[in-house]
């Protein structure tokens, strides 16, 4: 059986003040294109599919115009369910209903786990769907006293999955959690990515998975295998923060065989405008090439820029943060060791302050002009005292 899967489409999302919906939009033309290349039996979105519980109208039309083109028109089953991200109450509105079209999509877990049995040449193969589901809402909704974190909730999950497991089928796991091969802290893969609790205690252990032929999880933004090869994170569709900046974004094409053997291909997504980072003086971008590009500029410059976001988007319009870095390691050692800025005379409190601006000390032509500054400055103020 053939799969592809996605997951983390976050449709309606607002990076730097700018909405993604016109680029999410080209990536998932892109992507529909491809699954009616590919064929596959289903096609998983393992979570996220909106940025939030409220998204805007356009992020609800892309989506529907989007599944309407996979199921309704090139006749492919999807297969989803809710992420942290999504109102779980209204993806699970119509459930029933689209099923009947093809539209298998789980947002509010119930104490039923029921799989989703799809067949091929050679059977059945049972898709286990699993919303992200908060511990508490778990251990209310099974009155489960010991579930206490992420990995008592998917544990118990798990175990009830497998009470009542086909052994004669194929069986994926869909689902929406921070797994990891021991279960051990990690970072995030991402910036964009929302941490599941407080405290640490999202972690999964990954070995809760390796009973299953195929694990489709979403929520990290970097598409990657834990522990094993059959259980994977598609990624995001698209760059969502610096912090992806050299994320190769995409998704998964499974081939699940008979014998329920595994083989992954990851496969390109090219979005319209690429999410990069820009190190060089305001005199080098004028050089560059216009680009429509999201960038995020580090001036080097040693002197401030008048205006520099308004000069850097006549290069770069969709530009979204300015700033000017610090190269000099001594000026920065120097300004730690420097007292408090209320002991400083005038004259050191612009040494510190020229330090700051230019990453260099003043002249002794500047320091002059400024001591006779000072003085004219400390004159004048005690001709008015005295005149009171």
């Amino acid at each position: 059986m053939k799969l592809i899967h996605t997951a983390d489409w976050h449709l309606g999302k607002l990076v730097q003040g700018i909405y993604m919906t016109e680029d999410q939009a080209c990536i998932l033309d892109q992507f529909v294109e491809a699954v009616e290349k590919e064929s596959p039996h289903a096609v998983i979105i393992a979570g996220d599919l909106y940025d939030r519980a409220v998204p805007p109208v356009e992020a609800v039309d892309l989506l529907d115009k989007t599944l309407d083109r996979i199921v309704n028109q090139l006749g492919i089953p999807v297969i989803a369910i809710a992420g942290n991200h999504d109102s779980p109450g209204r993806l699970h509105f119509g459930s029933r209903l689209m099923k009947e079209k093809g539209y298998h999509i789980i947002g509010q877990l119930s104490e039923s786990i029921q799989p989703v049995v799809l067949s091929d040449e050679f059977g059945e193969v049972h898709f286990h769907l699993i919303p992200y589901a908060d511990p508490s809402v778990v251990k209310a909704l099974f009155q489960e006293k010991d579930i206490r974190n992420h990995q008592d909730a998917n544990a118990f999950l798990v175990k009830q999955i497998k009470e009542n497991m086909d052994e004669a089928a194929r069986h994926v796991y869909v689902g929406h959690a921070f797994v990891t091969p021991f279960g051990e802290t990690e970072e995030n893969t991402s910036d964009s990515e929302r941490p599941l609790s407080i405290g640490g205690a999202e972690h999964v252990d990954a070995h809760l998975f390796t009973d299953f032929h195929y694990t489709a999880l979403g929520h990290l933004h970097q598409a990657h295998h834990v522990l094993d090869e059959k259980i994977r994170y598609s990624g995001s569709i698209l760059k969502y923060s610096l912090s992806e900046e050299h994320h190769q974004k995409g998704y998964l094409v499974v081939e699940l065989g008979e014998e329920g053997n595994v083989q992954v291909e990851k496969k390109r997504l090219i979005p319209k405008r690429e999410i990069r980072s820009i190190k060089m003086k305001m005199e080098d971008i004028y050089r560059e090439p216009r680009s429509e590009d999201y960038v995020f500029v580090q001036l080097l410059d040693e002197l401030p820029v008048l205006s520099p976001m308004e000069k850097v988007r006549s290069i770069f319009p969709n530009a979204m943060h300015v700033e000017r870095v610090r190269t000099t390691s001594g000026v920065t050692q120097q300004k730690e060791n420097q007292a408090p800025k209320t002991s400083l005379s005038e004259m050191e409190l612009f040494d510190a302050f020229y330090q700051e601006v230019t990453e260099k000390e003043a002249s002794e032509e500047m320091n002059e002009i400024m001591k006779e500054l000072f003085q004219e400055i400390q004159d004048a103020d005690n001709e008015r005292k005295a005149s009171k």
